[in-house]
């Protein structure tokens, strides 16, 4: 049965919806904040009434452009908005303020990594427009309620090339996407408040073949697991029916996650079913050449460019690169404290195992950790010159220090008798004490058994309370043992 699978490939693009972090919303002053109670975010102008006019949120045109050129897009520097005609209950205008023919942004790329390897996913355009508000159909047993405070809330639109060839292809996309968006500081990217959607296009074809079958949308994919579910439900449908000698139509459907199944909402429409026209109520968006040089200059170290320097530049792995690049903030800050300290690995493993547990755990920003990348290196210095040691350092220095921020590391660790010593006096007594203590061990070590000088470094350890200095004292205990 699988065979039949085998012989098609899925071909999936993309229509990612971003809602901007703006303070209002996208053609008036009404708050664009998620939630609040329902329909308290909204005015006469969000609603359309008779004799009300848009006005541009200048916010969201920069943040498309932001987008536009992270993503190496073409900007239209004069560009339009469009009406899009179509009855929802819970679009109050009857229409939709969207770009049609001539969008902010047009191409550039978005480069993926999966199972295999790098890809780059193709972006056909970008395009500013405004949300629908929320039908609600579990409130009431016959009725559907409306919440229009999302109506108006400005969006992205990002279309991409149909390069997708798998759910987990998507998954890498809308992942490194949500990054991107984040980054920027253009959206939260949060799907489980509809930050962030996909509807996807799927379709099938025989493996080999240059023409694309008839694709399928399914609508308002908010999360990636469902978005995989629908995907694989949707392909061995199209499959399926392929093989029974039926034909895919074209069509808008919806997924159902507590079934797993899709289901048809209408046929697809194409672009003359909406009956675009230009929006007379606005001008023509003009991005100036200064417009663009302000915003490129403005623009942060993007996901991909701290990734390259962190692994070719700090020499770390992919695995602790990937961890600390994952948010904007995390990769700033262990940029700012590597500039105060050469020991790379070492302040890798202090961010990625201790301060980013104790951000979460204590839900603070890692920009508010009480202690400063200056202090943080004098922290690491004294284990990397062998002071104090690692295990004495983080279980007993780091959280006086978390107690007492404004405190040097080294005061502390003197203060709390925690300096290691090396002094050659000190060490031979500890070690003496430890080989009078266990003869039999002894006896065993000089037969041949050397792993034994882990339990006798251990012993040292112990007795000393972590203060004798590890490298002078194996070089003791040996000399000791082998005399």
């Amino acid at each position: 049965m699988s065979e039949i699978y085998d012989k098609y490939e899925t071909v999936i693009g993309l229509e990612v919806h971003v809602q901007l972090s703006t303070a209002s919303k996208a053609f008036c002053g009404d708050d664009a904040r998620f939630g609040g109670d329902p329909n308290t975010h909204i005015s006469t102008i969000s609603l359309g009434h008779p004799g009300t006019l848009p006005m541009l949120n200048k916010k969201q045109v920069e943040y498309a452009v932001r987008l536009g050129l992270a993503l190496g897009s073409e900007i239209n520097q004069t560009n339009n908005f469009d009406r899009k005609n179509y009855f929802y209950a819970d679009l109050p205008k009857g229409y939709q303020i969207t770009q049609d023919l001539r969008p902010v942004c047009v191409g550039g790329n978005l480069t993926i990594r999966t199972e295999s390897g790098e890809k780059s996913i193709r972006i056909h355009h970008i395009h500013m427009e405004e949300d629908a508000g929320k039908s609600i159909h579990d409130m009431a047993p016959r009725s559907s309620w409306i919440d229009l405070n999302r109506a108006g809330v400005p969006l992205l639109e990002i279309v991409t090339e149909p390069d997708m060839r798998s759910a987990a292809e998507v998954d890498a996309f809308m992942t490194g996407m949500r990054q991107l968006v984040r980054y920027l500081e253009v959206s939260d990217g949060n799907m489980q408040e509809g930050s962030m959607r996909c509807d996807c296009n799927v379709s099938v074809r025989l493996k080999g073949a240059t023409t694309y079958g008839e694709r399928c949308e399914i609508k308002n994919l908010n999360s990636m697991r469902y978005a995989r579910q629908a995907i694989k439900y949707e392909v061995k449908r199209q499959i399926d029916l392929l093989e029974r000698g039926g034909q895919v139509e074209q069509q808008t459907l919806n997924f159902d996650p507590t079934t797993g199944v899709t289901s048809p909402l209408r046929s697809k429409e194409d672009a003359h079913d909406y009956r675009y026209f230009p929006e007379p109520d606005l001008p023509p968006v003009i991005v100036t050449d200064d417009n663009l040089a302000q915003i490129q200059s403005e623009l942060p170290p993007l996901p991909w460019e701290l990734e390259a320097q962190f692994q070719t530049e700090f020499g770390l792995s992919e695995y602790d690169t990937k961890i600390l690049t994952e948010e904007k903030a995390t990769g700033l800050y262990f940029r700012a404290l590597v500039a105060h300290t050469q020991h790379i690995k070492a302040a890798a493993n202090l961010v990625i195992n201790k301060i980013l547990p104790y951000c979460q755990e204590q839900a603070t920003p890692i920009s508010a950790y009480p202690l400063s990348p200056q202090k943080l290196s004098a922290f690491i210095s004294l284990i990397e010159d062998g002071k104090v040691s690692n295990t004495i350092a983080y279980q007993k220095l780091l959280p006086a220090l978390l107690d007492s921020p404004t405190q040097e590391p080294l005061a502390m660790a003197q203060q709390l008798n925690l300096i290691q010593s090396a002094d050659e006096d000190f060490l031979t007594q500890l070690v003496a004490e430890v080989i009078e203590a266990n003869p039999d061990k002894v006896a065993t070590y000089r037969k041949g058994k050397k792993g034994l000088l882990g339990f006798f470094m251990g012993e040292v350890m112990k007795r000393s309370r972590g203060k004798a200095e590890p490298k002078s004292t194996n070089a003791l205990l040996r000399k000791m043992l082998d005399s």
